[in-house]
Order: C-alpha cells, then sequence, then structure tokens
C-alpha cells in the first residue's frame, strides 16, 4: 500500500516531488501505535469472555455453550460487516471511519458492562462485529501507509502484536480484575482505553483517503484467484481449529486441571506472553518463508492442543503447552494476512475484506460448534477435535502454500481498483 496513495501536494516547478503535506504533520510510529492501540482494544473486548465465560455464565444462570454465543455473535456480524462497510464507505476518509468506529466499540462495552440481561450482552456483542469487520478491514493495511517503505515491515509487525497482546494484558487483566471487582468492571476499564485511543487517533492520524476504491467487482474478481481460494481454506482450518478450542479453555483448565482463578490468570498470561514471542517471530519472517512459517505454526498449535487432555491436567503441563499454543497461534493472523496479500498485491484493502470475512466467520462457527460439543460432552472433547483440525491444516499449508500468488492466468482480481 504505497504512500503515493494519499494526495499529493501541489509541486513547484523545477522542485522534486514532495510529502503529502498531511504526513509531514502528523503520522508515523505515534500514528502506527494510536492504530495498534486500537485493534488491541477491539480484540481486548472481543476475547474478554474467553477469560470470564464461568462468571458470565453464573450472572445469566446460563451453560457454557450458551455463554460461547459471545464468541460467536461477533465473527458472523463481522463476517458481514466487513465487505458491507468496506465497500459502502469505499471513498470516506479513513480517519474518520475508524474514529467513529472507536465511538461504537466505547458504546458495546458500556452495554456490556450494563448489561440488565443476557440479551443485552447480546446486542453488545452485536454491536462489536461492527467494529471488527470495519476497522479491521480498513486498518488492517494502514501502517504501512504511515511510516517509510523500509519501515513498513516493522510496522506491520507492531500492528499485529495488538493480538496477542490482548491476550497478555487483556484477558489476564479482565479474569484478575473480574476476580476482584466483578467482571463488567473489566468491560468498563476497556471502554476508558477506547476513549483514551480515540484521542491519540485524532492527534496522530493524518487524512487518509482510501489508496484503492473496493467495489464488489474487486471482491468478486479476488474469488476467482487460486491463491485466495486456497488462502479462504486454510484459514477457515486453522482458525475453526484454535477457536473451537480456545474458546473453552477455562472450562478445561477449571474442571480437568483443577485450576482455580489464580492459576487459570497465570496460564492465559503465559499463552498471551508466547503468542507475542510468536508473532515477532513470524512477522520477519512470514513474506519470505509463507509455507514454512505456516505450517509450522498450524502443525504446533495442532500438537499442543491435542496433548492437552493428556498432559495438560496439571498446573506444569498445562503452562508448557499453552506456551507451545500461543507462540503457534501468535504466527497466524499475520501469516493469514500475509497470504492473502500476496494473492491480491493490487488490492491491499480487498484482501484485507476478505482476510477479515474469513477469520471472523470462522471464528463464530469455531466457536458456536465448539460450545455445541461441550455441551453435549466435555472441554477435552474439543481439544482433541481441534488438534485434529490443525493437523489438517498443516497439511493443506504444506501441500498448496505454492498458490499464494496471484495466478497469471486467472481474470485481473483488481479491475478499476484505482480511485
Amino acid at each position: 500500500m504505497a504512500d503515493t496513495a494519499l494526495r499529493p501536494a501541489p509541486r513547484p516547478p523545477g522542485n522534486g516531488p514532495r510529502r503529502p503535506r498531511s504526513l509531514a504533520r502528523r503520522g508515523g510510529w505515534p500514528a502506527v501505535l494510536a492504530v495498534t492501540t486500537g485493534v488491541f482494544a477491539i480484540v481486548t473486548t472481543e476475547i474478554l469472555p474467553i477469560g470470564l465465560l464461568t462468571p458470565i455464565g453464573a450472572t445469566f444462570r446460563i451453560s457454557d455453550g450458551t455463554a460461547g454465543l459471545m464468541m460467536t455473535l461477533p465473527g458472523i456480524v463481522a463476517a458481514v460487516a466487513a465487505p458491507v462497510v468496506t465497500v459502502a464507505t469505499r471513498r470516506a476518509d479513513r480517519r474518520s471511519m475508524l474514529c467513529v468506529l472507536l465511538l461504537l466499540l466505547v458504546v458495546a462495552d458500556l452495554l456490556n458492562a450494563l448489561a440488565p440481561a443476557y440479551w443485552a450482552v447480546l446486542s453488545a456483542r452485536v454491536t462489536l462485529g461492527l467494529v471488527i469487520g470495519g476497522f479491521w478491514s480498513i486498518g488492517a493495511g494502514l501502517p504501512a501507509r504511515l511510516v517509510p517503505e523500509h519501515r513498513r515491515a516493522r510496522a506491520t509487525t507492531l500492528f499485529f502484536t495488538a493480538v496477542p497482546l490482548g491476550s497478555v494484558l487483556g484477558v489476564p487483566a479482565g479474569v484478575f480484575l473480574g476476580s476482584l471487582a466483578g467482571w463488567r468492571a473489566a468491560f468498563l476499564v476497556v471502554a476508558a482505553l477506547t476513549l483514551l485511543t480515540l484521542a491519540a487517533l485524532l492527534g496522530s492520524l493524518p487524512p487518509l483517503p482510501p489508496p484503492t476504491t473496493t467495489g464488489p467487482g474487486v471482491l468478486r474478481g479476488l474469488l476467482a484467484g487460486r491463491g485466495t481460494r486456497t488462502g479462504l481454506v486454510v484459514t477457515f482450518l486453522i482458525v475453526l481449529a484454535h477457536f473451537g478450542s480456545y474458546t473453552y479453555v477455562t472450562p478445561f483448565l477449571e474442571t480437568t486441571a483443577q485450576a482455580g482463578p489464580g492459576l487459570v490468570t497465570g496460564l492465559l498470561l503465559t499463552y498471551g506472553a508466547a503468542g507475542m514471542l510468536g508473532n515477532a517471530l513470524a512477522g520477519g519472517r512470514a513474506a519470505g518463508a509463507l509455507r514454512p512459517v505456516f505450517g509450522t505454526a498450524a502443525a504446533l498449535l495442532g500438537v499442543a492442543a491435542l496433548l492437552m487432555p493428556l498432559l495438560g491436567t496439571g498446573g506444569p503441563g498445562a503452562a508448557v503447552l499453552l506456551t507451545l499454543w500461543g507462540a503457534a497461534y501468535g504466527a497466524v493472523p499475520v501469516c493469514s494476512l500475509t497470504w492473502f496479500l500476496a494473492a491480491a498485491p493490487d488490492a491491499p484493502e480487498a484482501a484485507g475484506v476478505l482476510f477479515t470475512s474469513s477469520f471472523q466467520a470462522t471464528l463464530s462457527i469455531g466457536a458456536l460448534t465448539g460450545g455445541l460439543v461441550v455441551d453435549r460432552s466435555s472441554p477435552a472433547t474439543v481439544m482433541v477435535l481441534g488438534g485434529a483440525v490443525a493437523l489438517l491444516a498443516t497439511a493443506l499449508v504444506r501441500a498448496y502454500g505454492h498458490r499464494v500468488h496471484p495466478d497469471t492466468a486467472a481474470p485481473d482480481p483488481a479491475p478499476g481498483v484505482r480511485a
């Protein structure tokens, strides 16, 4: 996504090209950090129910499977919102869109915190789904627009640290805060953080006209490419494996490993820290060695999930496996987005839409499927099933990873993509 996508300032006679005035005033690393913090707030809100599943379920007297709808609904809505919001606002300034979406996130967090009944919680999660779909689709490619070309890979890696950081800080902090002041307090804290992030965005982001016009025809064109279609299948399998099992890791730790709130918090913190490491390692290597990096991550995730019912029955074993699991999953989002961007280099925002839609739709399917299994069997069963699906994803990455690049025989994936 080139900086030249921004509207250039007039060029004085006899001088070379000038940088856009907006980037001369704002942008750079403060802007990248602000966008990353926004993703952190979104991710934390999205996955907080994983750590708070039991107390929220107890408040409204619902089963673990029913409580899992808190993970299912946002994914379904986000999968639809990603293309709809992006296409509907394809000519809108991206800075304004991100700010509006963060305001909606504040509303969702407050509604979560003040919910009088479970239907209100689910309403908040629907609002969250709108935010996820729009923010990820629009924001995934922005870090590369905010820094010089030689810093783009580092900016993208920083952007994706928000995903595991939500597990490192967001979920354990939410569990700890929930044990002290109740689960509602966790959502109030995230609402406050989101307001601060909104102020940071307003102060650091330059005006950001869309670099491309993402219409329905562009998305249809991308789906015609083999690389994109293969990426959709691989993303579906690995995300299904992860969220179908990890959504119910807290009930597993409480029942199978006999872990109390303090140990659960520590284990989730360990998982998140490993996720940051996995993201950092994959971020610098995925572009040049996508197939081995993605395949290794999927394999490690599968092995960790499969072994949880055997070796994760105590604190030490669970800690080792969750460390392995966290490092593996930390590499998944950046590998998946790298796949889509490589398959559609001329339509980065459209590639972000497909990434967001496929990721979020599968997240919801995984959480829903896992909930059905948990209610009819046990958390240990979903671990085994999740591990098996992850190993299937591993085989597909290794067999078809060469399809990541655009098929030159396929139709142009982005006809008329330029604004």
